[in-house]
């Protein structure tokens, strides 16, 4: 069975952030032909597909992956499309011809039992410095900063990421491309990065966020490595809403120091 394709016109959130590899200038240094539109949303262009077909109960208990293969580009086309078989749907997102995303994403009968308290909560650091070898040492715990997405600022983020499917709004419901941005959060609030980038995520959802939960991550460091020259950080972490209740557990992958920053 194949599922109608969600087509936008991807659009860069982050030109203006403080990771420079969305800046058009800075980019380019590292190959790109300008800013990279975040992983993060080309992963809630994805999350469409199984949110149309299986409605709240993916936002409920759904899983998803995805990896970044491409640079996505700020005003281009990107279509997402999945094919299903035997209950899961394979992604791809393309852009200017090319494969810029692949992952998957499958409804579990019921959400597995997580427990808040197998993740220690901990503060974001009061003062951050520049990332060095200790930023993200293998057991660390990382913490973030509150962040709630309630009324305008809801809508707003809807509006970025090219979102039509009216159950966010018909239901007060958040959308789970919010929880990926906490997930960069765990580690950009934890040491001032030079640019970087997201390269894939795994996230299985635990219950349904809502319109201005207040949302922390709580997340261990169980991969730094360098690969090709660049250095990479894989964190195991948890969603959380309120203090109290589990919104998603994620296997979360990024390269904290690209090939051209680590030489220099």
């Amino acid at each position: 069975m194949t599922i109608e394709a969600h087509r936008v016109q991807a659009y860069n959130t982050s030109k203006l952030s403080e990771n420079k590899i969305h800046d058009d200038a800075v980019a380019r240094r590292y190959g790109f032909s300008g800013g990279l539109v975040p992983g993060v949303d080309v992963m809630a262009y994805m999350m469409h597909l199984p949110v149309a077909k299986w409605g709240r109960a993916f936002l409920e208990r759904g899983q998803i992956e995805a990896r970044f293969v491409k640079p996505v580009y700020d005003g281009e086309i990107a279509e997402a499309t999945a094919d299903e078989s035997n209950g899961v749907l394979s992604i791809e997102v393309h852009s200017r011809g090319q494969l810029c995303a692949t992952g998957s994403a499958s409804l579990p009968a019921s959400a597995p039992d997580v427990s808040v308290g197998d993740y220690k909560e901990v503060t974001a650091v009061a003062e951050r410095k520049p990332v060095s070898a200790t930023s993200y040492e293998l057991g660390k715990w990382l913490g973030t900063a509150p962040r709630d997405w309630a009324g305008e600022a809801a809508r707003e983020y809807l509006a970025d990421i090219r979102e039509t499917d009216p159950i966010y709004t018909r239901e007060g419901l958040g959308h789970p491309g919010l929880l990926q941005r906490v997930m960069n959060k765990a580690l950009v609030d934890n040491a001032i990065l030079g640019p970087w980038i997201h390269v894939g995520s795994r996230m299985q959802l635990l219950s349904a966020a809502k319109t201005g939960d207040v949302i922390t991550a709580r997340a261990k460091v169980i991969g730094n490595y360098d690969k090709k020259g660049h250095r990479f950080v894989e964190l195991d972490a948890l969603a959380v809403a309120n203090g109290k209740t589990p919104l998603a557990h994620c296997h979360h992958i990024a390269i904290y120091q690209p090939r051209e920053q680590a030489a220099a």
